[in-house]
């Protein structure tokens, strides 16, 4: 028996406690090795020895294990049924428990009963059952010794409970304690809790927490109750029992009232609690959490709960602790690491309660929109929406608009931002160049903003994690060149503004890529270099005379450093020479480099003197040498604005080099004359004058007399007119001229940017002269265009994205002009998929570029006719025109100025006045406009479509995101009152005309050039107002005094000289300043941008519902309007205008159900009984082609205003009651007016009309169906009885309309239009669940008899039966018949079914004849 004694296989699986696994492994482990020496077995001639080893266990001495025999079950079943059989049972069980106490006495062998026994059995019979209970825990399992067996055990836990752990490393106490876990059966649970809620009060703390924790595996559920209160009284006593007291709460089946007593009465110690015990508190409150308190609790929570008031003790405790300790630096790294580790754990605990409760997530929301006070907000607020936005996809969208809102108001602010991310700084550092990697833009962007602010706010502790920020060097492929600039700006300013260690590794990283990628023949590649080499040199050479924030204490640039950034730009400029667009692109980013940052002055002296050499030589010829060559074209100089002598003046010398360009580049030769010169491009034109002209402006502070000479000198072109020669002109010569015009244009371009600030009166006259040829120029480049289809100008932007861009070329061209003019032109790279190739240029006008079949038809009649060429928007060649600078809109501001002409002795000989025109300002206006667009405008109204580049959008606005959104706002404010000059003068300008018009429409001037060009201007001005006032950065606090400001501009052309006004005031004043100037719109955009500039406005105001009547007035007077026709379209209204502006007056109105009662009810009908081309007399608006718009908008406002009204309930005053069963009538009236319109509308002329209106009928018929079913079914539930004619009546109008629904499900059949049919599936449900919900109505209202039922047949709008193949051998009979009152689920592909709600004398009528 003794023999085959083993050693368990798996120690730690034996017991369930680290103690009891730790006494096998020790003492067995050394007897094992003695051989067995003192293995001997316990003799004693007591019943208990007797009766245990009979039944299979036999007792061992010393400190081994007891021998199990027999399975352990077989075990418990012998023993039970030995005493339960013994002749003196039950005297027995007295015996056997009295030798149980005077064998435990011994101390070791009461140890051996509490270890696990040693299992006899061979490998074989044991596989399964590895692991062996205690003695005393298998005497537990028998009920009749476990009462007795309990009560011995917690009379000996007295011995051992102030006793010290043994000397092997067992606690008695705990071992005791595991006896009693997981026990199959307790006999007498109540006296078991009674015994141990009793030594828990007398235990050392020590115990006290072992022995709470382990109540749950001891208890049963019935104890729970008891328990949960004994231990909720002690948790007041005893606080430091609060952790394992809230961990068996949460384990505890209680009452709701017990666990919030609990909740409230930990929530008030919360604020002075341990950090290690917070998580486990939070845990708790979270876990008690329900629906009808989850916002009060977490109110509360949010309250109390301090991060920064658990979080600092630890930090400044383990800081303390460091300067105490020098020396034993980990005592104080693990009292900082286990602040750590509980906040991480703190935000588990949080984290996994917002994933699995939507409740939670919600009521934490909820609490932190409540919070309206600045001070009020914590640093938990912030981390709690980025963990809620991280685990709960569903709520993104909320927790974004929650920051928007919380930000614009000034709730969060910089300050809460930095008190939540300073104490994790390198993860925050991480986390950003984890974005920064992702290759997602819009991450991208975002991050590396937020990257440089914090190298400005705290550089010195930037340069700390700087070996992080510079691996992402190795993902510059995926980034765009404005991001490229931030990147290398951010890393410049980390390895150059102050030494530091890493300081030289990062300069050499920077170099090599820099070298690396300039040397690359792709410009791609060499375009990375560029910029990455001009910012690290803006860095290194700015200007020191001033300390700034980052170079504290720096002198002037010394002679290494000078040395180092004219030797890193010559490096630049002799690897881009060979590229002209990678010269190009030098120029503008040293340009931009020297406009944007204070270079020093060494640096500037060297750049002005190579630069004025270098562009003198290579652009600038003397006037009276004429170029002579072989030119397709005789060569003149044009556009100079001085008298020059013959020998005397200078000229641009643009076209010779622009044919010497296209010479060498189509394969030509050159003479020896020729090819020694350096050959420049004239791509290098505009951008290297820039360059100049920067530079002059910052060495003479704004002073540009040295180059003046270029504003006024006159251009080596030819003539540009084309006249008859147009059409017999090659493809290459009309590219030539075109690409001529592209490079004259940006030639004056940059120009007017230059001088545009110069204040003389004489200059200002040449600006204006410069600005009326650019618009002279475009017109005759518009014609060019028009006859080179498929031309590709030349670049003006040089980034990435403008290099890859072709302009959008739909233009349409008579077959006449094609056959004349073979495909060609200055062909490039991107050639090949010119046509095909998407347009992100294009921003409004696509009608003028891409017209329909039909339209081009017309076109080339036209053609024929007239022999005229078509248009072509500029607009889709945004990206080839250079970028005008903000100051060039300081042009506004001019009125009249005078030019004073002098005579050979300097006196004045005449003066000329000359002023701003309409071409010249609708010119300026709609680039503002354009600019505006770009930086203003919210993300989300200019969403880029599903995989289209974000970034093409941002092609020719490379200067102006230089800027920032606040910076150009603010720039705008500054142009408000001259702006609101010329808008004044318009309006005077349509005042005049339309009196001398006496308000006829089509009178005299109204078609002509210059009352479209003032048109224009109109709308481009209320389109920037609109632009600037929808700003949503007004929303925030640091620009409150800019939205002040340009509302007192507003505010002051109505009463002028009224300072300090409140908001409010500024708002109301501004608002009627713009409203007045309705009487004089000239179109319908104009009406639409006044209409959203005043809706804008009004959403400032803190009481918008005064001046809501007034948008809703204006909004009908402009439908009501009388509007000219336009040449593209016949109502000269685009859809989407007017979709826009009569989903406005619908919103706005008083009345939503009346006013399209009027347009269904009143205008339609007039529009029927009209001719052809007519509109209705009341809504001029509306006409047979704009008709879908109307009907599609009258039921989405109609679906949407049933929709808000809120469903009535059984409380509700009678008088609300009847309020809102009128509602519903005047609802059901008008959708029963809009669906038979569709019956009016079904013929063959308007066909295509009939088909839009049935789409939108389907899809918005079956949400109005919905919300009937929602709002309205609630309503006539309790208000039957009451108002029985009335609801009945109601019902029997909507059936009309259901049906009507039914069989525009079988018209969709007919036409087979999945747009149609898609919509059937729901709608056919929709239907059935609404035939149900009215008999469960009449039910409940015990008016069963009301209802029948009966099959619909499948008929067309027009009433027709759709004959199909299950429905031939039906008759009509039988669903004349059929009086069952369930619903028929067999017919539901073929037959729709519909209630038939009246009173007694109705419900008699045939189904059939109804149809």
């Amino acid at each position: 028996m003794v023999s085959k004694r083993r050693l368990p296989t798996s120690e730690d699986k034996e017991n369930l406690t680290e103690d009891a696994s730790k006494a096998r492994k020790q003492p067995l482990s050394k007897k094992t090795k003695k051989s067995h020496v003192h293995n001997e077995v316990e003799e004693n001639n007591s019943v208990f020895v007797k009766l245990l080893k009979t039944s299979g266990i036999t007792l061992k001495t010393g400190e081994n294990q007891n021998q199990l025999a027999v399975d352990q079950i077989i075990f418990q079943r012998k023993l039970f049924q030995t005493l339960r059989k013994h002749p003196s049972y039950p005297k027995i069980i007295e015996e056997f428990v009295s030798g149980l106490e005077s064998y435990i006495e011994d101390q070791n062998s009461f140890r051996n009963c509490l270890l696990s026994c040693e299992h006899l059995q061979d490998e074989e019979a044991s596989m399964g059952t590895s692991y062996c209970k205690s003695l005393i825990k298998l005497l537990l399992g028998i009920d009749i010794l476990q009462p007795a067996i309990i009560n011995i055990l917690f009379e000996k836990l007295p011995e051992f409970i102030f006793k010290n752990v043994n000397s092997d490393g067992l606690s008695m106490p705990r071992l005791i304690i595991n006896q009693l876990k997981w026990l199959d059966r307790v006999v007498d649970s109540k006296d078991l809790t009674t015994k141990i809620m009793q030594l828990i009060s007398i235990a050392p703390v020590y115990l006290q927490h072992d022995f709470v924790t382990s109540l749950p595996e001891i208890l049963g559920d019935s104890q729970h109750a008891d328990v949960g209160k004994e231990l909720s009284d002690l948790l007041t006593e005893n606080t430091l029992l609060t952790v394992p007291i809230l961990d068996v709460l949460s384990s505890l089946q209680l009452e709701p009232k017990l666990l919030t007593k609990v909740r409230q009465l930990v929530m008030g110690k919360l604020s002075s609690v341990m950090l290690d015990d917070l998580p486990m508190i939070i845990k708790f409150i979270l876990h008690s959490i329900r629906a009808t308190d989850a916002l009060e609790v977490i109110s509360e929570l949010r309250e109390k709960l301090d991060l920064q008031h658990c979080i600092l003790p630890s930090l400044l405790q383990a800081s303390q602790s460091k300067v105490k300790n020098k020396g034993q630096k980990s005592s104080s790294g693990n009292q900082e690491n286990s602040g750590q580790d509980c906040v991480i754990l703190l935000f588990d605990v949080i984290k996994s309660a917002v994933r699995y409760e939507k409740i939670i997530s919600e009521a934490w929301i909820k609490a932190i929109e409540n919070t309206t006070s600045v001070s009020e907000h914590k640093v938990l607020d912030l981390a709690m929406l980025f963990i809620i936005y991280s685990t709960n996809t569903q709520t993104k969208k909320c927790i974004e608009r929650v920051l928007r809102n919380k930000i614009r108001s000034g709730c969060f602010q910089e300050q809460l931002l930095q008190s939540t991310f300073y104490i994790h700084y390198l993860e925050v550092i991480g986390a950003l160049v984890t974005h920064i990697c992702s290759g997602n833009e819009a991450e991208v962007d975002t991050a590396l903003d937020v990257l440089l602010d914090l190298v400005v706010l705290n550089p010195s502790a930037m340069r700390l994690n700087a070996v992080f920020v510079k691996g992402i060097l190795d993902y510059l492929d995926n980034m765009s060149p404005q991001q490229i600039r931030k990147l290398f700006y951010i890393l410049s300013t980390l390895a150059f503004s102050k030494q530091h260690e890493a300081s030289s590794h990062i300069q050499d990283d920077m170099h090599l890529v820099i070298r690396k990628q300039l040397s690359s023949t792709m410009f791609k590649y060499k375009l990375t270099g560029i910029i990455g080499a001009v910012t690290m040199a803006g860095i290194i050479a700015a200007d020191r005379s001033r300390s700034s924030s980052l170079t504290p204490g720096r002198g002037d640039l010394s002679s290494e450093q000078c040395t180092q950034v004219t030797s890193l730009l010559q490096l630049v400029h002799s690897c881009s020479e060979q590229s002209p667009q990678a010269s190009a692109l030098y120029y503008d980013e040293f340009a931009n480099l020297i406009q944007g940052r204070k270079l020093a002055p060494q640096v500037l002296e060297w750049a002005g003197q190579t630069i004025f050499n270098d562009f003198q030589d290579a652009f600038v010829v003397d006037i009276c040498v004429v170029p002579e060559g072989d030119y397709p074209f005789p060569v003149k100089a044009l556009y100079g604005l001085e008298d020059y002598d013959s020998c005397d003046g200078i000229a641009i010398n643009l076209l010779p080099l622009l044919f010497s360009r296209d010479f060498v580049k189509d394969g030509g030769r050159l003479t020896s004359q020729e090819s020694d010169q350096k050959l420049v491009s004239p791509l290098c034109l505009a951008p290297y004058f820039r360059l100049l002209r920067l530079c002059v402006d910052r060495q003479h502070n704004g002073n540009l007399e040295e180059i003046d000479g270029l504003l006024d000198c006159p251009i080596f072109l030819t003539d540009l007119e084309p006249g008859e020669r147009l059409e017999s002109m090659s493809v290459k010569e009309r590219s030539f001229i075109c690409s001529l015009i592209f490079l004259t244009l940006n030639w004056f371009r940059e120009v007017v940017n230059a001088f545009c600030r110069q204040t003389l009166p004489e200059m200002k006259v040449k600006v204006l002269t410069r600005l009326k040829h650019i618009v002279e120029l475009q017109q005759l480049l518009e014609k060019h265009l028009a006859v080179t289809p498929d031309y590709v100008p030349p670049l003006a932007n040089f980034d990435l994205e403008t290099s890859e861009v072709t302009p959008h070329t739909s233009t349409a061209v008579s077959a006449k002009i094609r056959i004349q003019g073979n495909l060609g032109g200055r062909k490039r790279k991107a050639d090949g998929n010119k046509t095909s190739s998407p347009d992100p240029l294009s921003k409004e006008d696509n009608s003028e570029c891409d017209p329909a079949p039909s339209d081009r038809s017309q076109l080339e009649k036209e053609f024929r006719g007239k022999e005229e060429k078509t248009s072509v928007s500029l607009q889709n060649y945004h990206a080839f025109f250079r970028e005008l600078d903000l100051e060039v809109f300081s042009i506004l501001h001019c009125g009249l100025v005078t030019k004073f002409i002098l005579d050979t002795e300097m006196h004045t000989e005449a003066t000329e006045v000359v002023q701003l025109q309409p071409p010249e300002l609708l010119f300026l206006l709609e680039d503002l406009a354009q600019k505006l667009e770009n930086m203003l405008t919210p993300s989300v109204t200019r969403r880029v479509p599903f995989l289209k580049s974000k970034g093409n959008r941002n092609i020719g606005f490379s200067h102006l995101h230089q800027r920032s959104a606040s910076e150009i706002a603010h720039s705008v404010v500054q142009l408000l009152s001259p702006m609101c000059n010329h808008l004044e003068n318009i309006h005077n300008y349509f005042q005049c005309l339309t009196a001398k018009n006496h308000d006829v429409v089509d009178g005299p001037g109204i078609k002509g050039q210059e009352y479209d060009i003032m048109s224009s201007c109109y709308q481009r001005l209320l389109q920037i107002l609109h632009g600037l006032f929808a700003w949503n950065g007004f929303f925030q606090p640091e620009n409150i005094n800019l939205l002040y400001s340009a509302l007192e501009v507003l505010a002051n052309r109505l009463k002028p000289g009224e300072p300090d006004q409140a908001l409010e005031e500024l708002l109301s004043q501004s608002f009627h300043y713009l409203q007045n100037f309705h009487l004089s719109i000239p179109s319908f955009q104009c009406a639409l941008y006044l209409i959203r500039l005043l809706m804008v406005i009004l959403e400032k105001s803190t009481a918008p519902t005064q001046n809501k009547g007034k948008i809703a007035s204006l909004a009908r007077q402009f439908l009501f309007r009388v509007w000219p026709s336009g040449e593209k379209e016949k109502s000269g209204i685009p859809n989407d205008q007017l979709q826009a502006l009569l989903s406005i007056y619908l919103e706005h109105t008083d009345s939503v159900l009346k006013a399209i009662e009027e347009i269904a009810g009143v205008g339609v009908p007039e529009l029927i009984s009209s001719p052809k081309e007519a509109s209705s007399s009341t809504f001029p608006t509306l006409t047979r082609h704009t008709f879908v718009i109307f009907f599609h908008v009258m039921m989405a406002e109609l679906e949407k205003t049933v929709k808000g009204l809120q469903a009535g309930t059984a409380a509700d005053s009678e008088q609300i009651h009847e309020e809102k069963l009128l509602y519903w009538n005047m609802a059901v009236r008008d959708f029963s007016i809009l669906i038979n319109l569709i019956k009016v509308f079904d013929s063959r002329p308007v066909l295509h009309v009939c088909l839009k209106c049935v789409s939108s009928l389907l899809q918005y018929g079956r949400l109005f169906v919905e919300a009937f079913l929602k709002q309205c079914m609630p309503l006539l539930d309790f208000s039957f009885r009451k108002h029985r004619e009335d609801v009945l009546s109601l019902l029997e109008t909507f059936q009309l309309n259901t049906r009507l629904l039914h069989h525009l499900c079988g018209h969709s059949k007919i036409h087979q239009d999945t747009k149609l049919t898609k919509h059937v599936p729901l709608l056919k449900k929709t239907l059935e669940l609404l035939v149900c919900r009215v008999k469960a109505m009449l039910i409940l209202n015990n008016c069963r008899e009301a209802f029948w039922l009966g099959n619909l047949k499948n008929r067309d709008l027009q009433g027709e039966e759709i004959i199909s193949q299950n429905s031939q051998e039906s008759t009509a009979d039988e669903s004349e018949d059929d009086t069952s009152s369930q619903v028929s689920k067999s017919k539901g592909t073929e037959d729709g079914e519909e209630d038939e709600a009246s009173d007694g004398e109705k419900e008699q009528e045939s189904d059939d004849d109804s149809d």
